[in-house]
């Protein structure tokens, strides 16, 4: 069995426009207290002091109201190598904001919301994985393979929405690395290596978390947050 964290310090913020009635709204917030860390949430129609937070976590539940004010949180956490963690949603907005940002292709967009798009980063997946348990592989030594001690795992998955594969080669050779991947290679997780701790999983690991069990994967972000500054 894995022991939650002690420590109830640092918040974690919570990126994302809360819905009491969305199980994996309130998923995100459990997981995080079977971790230890208490969380606030972030609504991405208004403005934050990211700085108050030891880390960043970008929920599920996208379209956001506001797809500027969620890749703000995003930005600011890959900035300032404040602790991250992008699921489903999250982790599209972490794949579109590095796509605009730092490969400079402003006009990246995602299907979601802007499907007449010149430049679609985010695109419907053409098999829907949602509401699927599948299979996830992972790179020997990256973050995520450390987290779960192993290179397989088994997890649950929401979107309909992914990486469109035309741009996965420079998405690699800008710098965002592809370290998680599905029976057929499509990108699964996504990581920042010279971060103290940046993924975006397509998957949802906080719907297998609990109190006596609570995910690796989460329990893995939680200490990047609780680790000193000087160790980051």
């Amino acid at each position: 069995m894995r022991h939650p964290i002690q420590m109830t310090t640092p918040r974690i913020g919570i990126i994302g426009d809360y819905r009491p009635d969305y199980a994996l709204h309130v998923a995100t917030r459990e997981a995080l207290l079977h971790s230890g860390l208490e969380s606030e949430w972030l609504a991405t129609d208004a403005d934050h002091d990211y700085a108050a937070y030891g880390g960043l976590f970008c929920s599920p539940g996208s379209p956001y109201k506001s797809t500027e004010g969620a890749l703000r949180g995003v930005q600011y956490a890959r900035e300032n190598s404040v602790p991250f963690i992008g699921t489903c949603g999250g982790f599209q907005h972490a794949v579109l904001e590095y796509a605009r940002n730092v490969m400079g292709i402003r006009e990246a967009a995602h299907a979601e919301t802007d499907p007449y798009a010149s430049v679609l980063f985010l695109t419907r997946i053409a098999c829907s994985i949602a509401g699927k348990v599948m299979p996830v592989m992972m790179e020997p030594g990256s973050k995520a393979a450390l987290a779960y001690g192993g290179i397989d795992a088994e997890e649950n998955y929401y979107c309909n929405f992914g990486l469109n594969p035309d741009y996965r080669e420079a998405l690699e050779r800008a710098g965002m690395k592809i370290t998680g991947w599905d029976e057929i290679n499509e990108p699964r997780i996504i990581e920042l290596p010279f971060q103290t701790f940046f993924v975006g999983t397509l998957f949802v690991p906080q719907a297998r978390s609990s109190s006596g069990n609570p995910h690796p994967l989460i329990q893995s972000f939680c200490r990047a947050v609780l680790a000193p500054v000087h160790t980051r």
